[in-house]
């Protein structure tokens, strides 16, 4: 797979296309001079912790992911010697910028163009989770998924209600987006639902749009899904309540990871581990903005949406929900060492920035990083793979000029829904990378080189490092950067 840029910039801007330098950034640089760090200090019993094997995968091959003396592929203009080297990445679920910036952009072009139907507005519905229960549902993705599927029958029920047809679905598109802003670990929920219902008359589908969302509806949804999920909580004995000691496991290492990147602290300090999950204190239904309710910890947030024609818009909906984690130019690297992470909308109480110790990012990374067969996409209703009106509402594919289809050069059709690197810049950031800076004739693919050896020649000769950039040593203790970290492990005198 190769590796594309992970920000999208607005089509009206144009920019010449350079190879993306992961090694020259500021989270590739933290990751590069602590993770070794990270392992000396729990290796000596600093940090009470253990990284999962998935997620210490992750991480190292983050550091390999578009790094020239992994690999390439060679392109060669066919009218003069311009050539150009395209990296491979490391097809990281996690928190890699590039590789889940290529997800992103691909998963919502093909959205857009073979799932969605072009009638259909969008809109997002988000729906966060108590706060004691986000350690658990990020381990366990069998709950999370039951939870998801019981709000999801929600929403579809006040459609159906709504537009007055018991009969009528509607579809949904589900990402679990598994972090917040500042990179803790908060599973939360961003649905985008066709704002409306099909409905079946005859042999024809007609589409009925839902028009002027009320607050009030919003809170009715809530209250029902919050009311389902306790139910199959209690059916399945996973609710237990607070100060009951039985079913807590203080010397799970890995939850001791998940809580302590759930609360912000490191080393871990917060809530310990449960196998249950914790009855939320019972608050009542509140509205605090236009389309937002709250209930006994939940929040759900209906106000984001994207008119059926309002292609563009749509599409952008699609990249928001599936977005990387993190940045690459909102971390920064402050003088004390501490890293500082510019945060996109400012908090409730106006904290426009968070600094934390180095060993605190990758705690919070390795957090964010999803187990093995956790699925973080889901479809629902009418867009579900198996659902037998998606066929019928998908939009009809482009017709094809005669030329096109007799040109030597025409590209082969696509079976699947990979899309190549070149066209999701030319899609993204409206440039086209293999036309020829120099001539404007076309680059076609010359090697694809693997070998090490080979690799380490090719770079020699053209002045490129041959070597992958080398992993500071870990630190002797303290090893953390942060003054205040120091104080609380080592006492008053550190």
């Amino acid at each position: 797979m190769l590796a594309v840029s992970e920000l999208p910039a607005p089509r009206s801007v144009r920019r010449a296309y350079a190879r993306h330098r992961p090694e020259t950034t500021t989270l590739y640089e933290v990751v590069r001079d602590n993770l070794e760090t990270l392992y000396g200090a729990i290796d000596d019993g600093a940090l009470a912790v253990r990284v999962p094997k998935h997620a210490k995968k992750e991480l190292d091959a983050y550091l390999s992911c578009g790094v020239l003396c992994r690999g390439f592929a060679r392109l060669r203009c066919g009218s003069c010697t311009d050539s150009l080297l395209v990296v491979f990445s490391c097809k990281g679920r996690g928190f890699c910028p590039s590789c889940i910036g290529r997800r992103m952009c691909a998963t919502a072009a093909n959205m857009i163009e073979h799932v969605l139907p072009r009638e259909a507005a969008l809109r997002q519905w988000v729906l966060t989770f108590p706060f004691p229960w986000r350690a658990v549902l990020a381990r366990d993705g069998a709950l999370l998924g039951a939870l998801t599927r019981i709000f999801l029958e929600s929403v579809q029920a006040f459609y159906a209600k709504r537009a007055d047809a018991p009969d009528g679905k509607t579809g949904a598109f589900t990402v679990i987006q598994r972090t917040s802003s500042d990179v803790r670990l908060h599973p939360h929920l961003h649905v985008l639902v066709l704002d409306g219902v099909y409905r079946e008359e005859g042999t024809s589908l007609l589409w009925s749009p839902t028009r002027h969302l009320q607050t009030r509806q919003v809170g009715e949804v809530l209250e029902h899904a919050v009311r389902r999920m306790a139910r199959y909580l209690r059916r399945r004995r996973l609710l237990e309540a607070r100060g009951d000691e039985e079913d807590r496991s203080d010397d799970d290492a890995e939850g001791r990871l998940e809580a302590s990147a759930v609360s912000g602290q490191t080393p871990p300090a917060g809530p310990s581990w449960q196998r249950g999950l914790p009855r939320p204190q019972p608050r009542a239904l509140g509205y605090d903005k236009p389309l937002c309710a709250s209930l006994d910890g939940f929040t759900l947030h209906a106000a984001t949406r994207a008119g059926g024609h309002d292609t563009a818009g749509k599409e952008a909906l699609l990249r928001y929900v599936l977005r990387p984690p993190v940045a690459q130019e909102r971390v920064e690297l402050r003088q004390d060492g501490l890293v500082r992470i510019v945060l996109k909308r400012p908090f409730a109480d106006g904290t426009l920035a968070v600094e934390m110790d180095p060993l605190s990012l990758l705690a919070r990374l390795a957090a964010c990083v999803p187990p093995p067969r956790f699925h973080t996409v889901r479809y629902a209703g009418v867009l579900a793979p198996a659902s037998r009106w998606r066929k019928r509402i998908a939009p009809e594919p482009p017709p094809v000029p005669a030329p096109a289809l007799e040109a030597e050069d025409a590209p082969p059709k696509r079976a699947g829904t990979y899309r190549p690197w070149a066209e999701l810049l030319k899609r993204t950031f409206g440039f086209d990378v293999l036309a020829c800076k120099t001539c404007g004739g076309r680059m076609k693919l010359l090697a694809v080189v693997t070998d090490p050896g080979s690799v380490a020649r090719y770079l020699e000769t053209i002045g490129e490092p041959s070597d992958t950039p080398a992993r500071s040593p870990s630190r002797g203790p303290p090893y953390w950067k942060s003054t205040v970290l120091r104080r609380k492990v080592l006492g008053a005198d550190a």
